[in-house]
């Protein structure tokens, strides 16, 4: 699985996560571009050594758990978790979407990725859709600090503790953290059109590959979570006695209704295999049901009035690309996680990556 994660990315700059929900074990965890390790092993020249660390793609550079990205649409699923458990939303509330949304008495639009809009739509919708304006709507209902609290149980903005040296934490941000990050500034206020950009994935909020991989096994096992880990089992070198590594058991995302994991889930599958569902270029023909949900992540601000040509700008200003899902939908077995560096759509680039994970992992 780490060489089908590996070929997937061919060559491009990003990180493939994939983790079995049901025991937090590690099924792959991929750093692209990356490096011969023997290399450190036999003996490099120090201008070999300098080729790689002075290389602009950072080979050496572990993306999977240490690059921080805004993590973009893809916590829409843990969002709407949170935004239904709130009350800030329900099943039956319906907006229309005309392309933006004004904060009252101001002129400011937040844009959605779709000019012309989505119409009417209702929470189901706005996941296997993707609409922002409908999570716009409901962000400063919810409000930034139990947009915290919620995703923060679903590991985010936290390390997650495997096995392994040198993890990032990634952010999720809240007034509290606002006040001591902008400890000698003069405005340590938290606005609302913060709260508005935070609830797509962008403004302070960083995520790491890792990160989003886990919480979306915490998504595909309705809130049981387990610590990543890539040990199976320690050797003593004198006896050959060999010892399981046992599962570690995170606390579990307890809601007070049940019912709002399958509606989210739900949605999430119409993602992939919905008729209007934004990954279902990659999910339609899949010989069984998937969960998904695509991102793309701006690493630079336009204006509201602005516009840009992807093909005309450089190449690392473009969008990161990235894509969370989980397979099989009825008795998931793979939690992956997807993110291509300036890659541009999530749907169009990201998604293709984590099919074959799916599928290799079905398989095995």
């Amino acid at each position: 699985m780490q060489r089908v994660a590996f070929e997937a990315l061919d060559g491009r700059r990003g990180a493939v996560v994939a983790i079995d929900p049901n025991n937090g074990e590690i099924l792959a965890l991929v750093s692209s571009p990356s490096f011969d390790p023997n290399s450190f092993a036999t003996g490099m020249s120090p201008s070999e050594y300098n080729t790689l660390q002075n290389d602009r793609d950072r080979p050496l550079f572990n993306r999977a758990v240490r690059g921080t990205y805004p993590p973009g649409s893809t916590i829409k699923p843990m969002l709407a978790i949170a935004a239904l458990e709130t009350g800030a939303t329900n099943l039956q509330r319906r907006t229309v979407c005309y392309g933006f949304f004004m904060l009252p008495n101001t002129t400011h639009r937040y844009r959605d990725w779709k000019p012309e809009g989505h119409g009417e739509v209702d929470i189901h919708d706005a996941i296997s859709q993707s609409c922002d304006v409908y999570f716009y709507e409901i962000s400063n209902d919810i409000g930034i600090d139990r947009i915290h609290d919620y995703l923060a149980q679903f590991g985010l903005g936290s390390a997650t503790g495997i096995d392994i040296v040198g993890e990032r934490s990634g952010l999720v941000p809240s007034t509290e953290w606002k006040r001591s990050a902008f400890r000698d500034r003069s405005d340590q206020r938290w606005y609302q059109g913060e709260t508005v950009i935070a609830s797509i994935g962008q403004g302070y909020m960083l995520a790491t590959p890792l990160q989003l991989a886990t919480a979306t096994a915490a998504l595909a096992t309705r809130g049981i979570r387990y610590q990543p880990h890539i040990v199976a089992a320690c050797e003593d070198p004198l006896t050959g006695e060999r010892t399981l590594a046992s599962p570690v058991r995170l606390d579990d995302i307890e809601l007070d209704d049940n019912t709002n994991w399958d509606a989210v889930i739900d949605a999430m599958n119409a993602v992939m295999q919905g008729s209007r569902g934004t990954a279902r270029a990659v999910g339609s023909d899949a010989p069984y049901r998937m969960a998904g949900k695509s991102g793309t992540a701006q690493v630079f601000s336009v204006g509201q009035d602005e516009e840009y040509e992807e093909d005309e700008i450089e190449e690392r200003l473009k969008d990161h690309a990235l894509f969370i899902a989980f397979a099989p939908f009825d008795d998931p077995r793979i939690s992956v996680a997807v993110v291509v560096d300036h890659g541009g759509a999530g749907s169009t680039v990201a998604a293709p990556i984590a099919r074959p994970e799916a599928a290799a992992a079905r398989a095995s």
